[in-house]
């Protein structure tokens, strides 16, 4: 998403953050170049540090985008991964994917996340990262998705969402800053409920990243000064979202799920 000449000293002072020690240990023009939204090593981190991962488990990265939360699992926890975009094509993919190394543990593919190819009890664990809400909100969804895990397998994910439903109801402050889409939004306890109800998923965590919106700000700020130019008013929108809303409404739930182990 960055522009080729943004400024590196800039970037860096914008994606490198305490809060995240192993995402800060990649280039971070790196990072911003190969993001689709919000800093997807940062979620990432954020949300396999909640994971029991080890080396050699299967794990399915579902809304993959550029891979780069593909090839920050392969690299920080030796997993292997199968990197899954509707939009993105594998030969755009695979170059990012050898330019790190990882091109034995992380192989990319491109499918609707409604016709997952795969057999069934595949993976140990399946991971999405800023994409959930898009196809996961669908009341059937979350029984398909779990037949391609092994028993005993983990189901987690980190959204845009809320802090608190709002039965349909905008709030006041957000009332000329909300979109349609962001009726797909919803809260942890949500979707604690909303995985619950399938009866194949236990739902063992569901809350807020702390200062998720905080980091999400960050982000659109960096890249309303040094994103591509077609994208720095996207950006400026959610960093102006976010300001009203100073995480009041919006923010980034966590959950993790997993399958049961008979």
């Amino acid at each position: 998403m960055l522009a080729e000449d943004a400024d590196p000293e800039l970037v860096a002072e914008k994606l490198i953050h305490p809060q995240f020690p192993r995402s800060a240990a990649y280039d971070p023009v790196w990072q911003g170049r190969y993001a689709l939204g919000p800093n997807p090593l940062w979620l990432t981190e954020s949300l396999s540090g909640l994971l029991d991962l080890s080396p050699g488990m299967r794990v399915l990265d579902l809304g993959c985008g550029w891979a780069t939360s593909a090839i920050f699992l392969a690299k920080e926890y030796g997993v292997d991964v199968v990197a899954v975009d509707q939009r993105m094509p594998p030969h755009l993919n695979w170059p990012v994917i050898v330019e790190a190394g990882v091109q034995s543990q992380v192989m990319p593919l491109q499918a609707e996340a409604h016709d997952l190819r795969f057999a069934r009890g595949y993976f140990d664990a399946v991971v999405s990262i800023d994409a959930y809400h898009y196809f996961g909100t669908d009341e059937l969804y979350a029984g398909y998705l779990q037949q391609f895990l092994a028993p005993g397998g983990v189901l987690a994910f980190v959204t845009l969402g809320l802090a608190e439903e709002i039965d349909g109801v905008v709030p006041e402050h957000l009332a000329d800053a909300w979109e349609p889409d962001f009726h797909a939004f919803h809260s942890p306890e949500w979707w604690r409920a909303h995985l619950g109800r399938s009866g194949q998923l236990d739902v063992e965590h569901a809350d807020l990243l702390p200062d998720g919106w905080k980091h999400c700000m960050r982000w659109h700020e960096l890249g309303a000064q040094a994103a591509e130019p077609q994208w720095r008013g996207f950006c400026e929108g959610w960093v102006r979202r976010f300001g009203i809303d100073r995480g009041r409404t919006i923010g980034l739930p966590r959950v993790v799920a997993r399958k049961p182990p008979a």
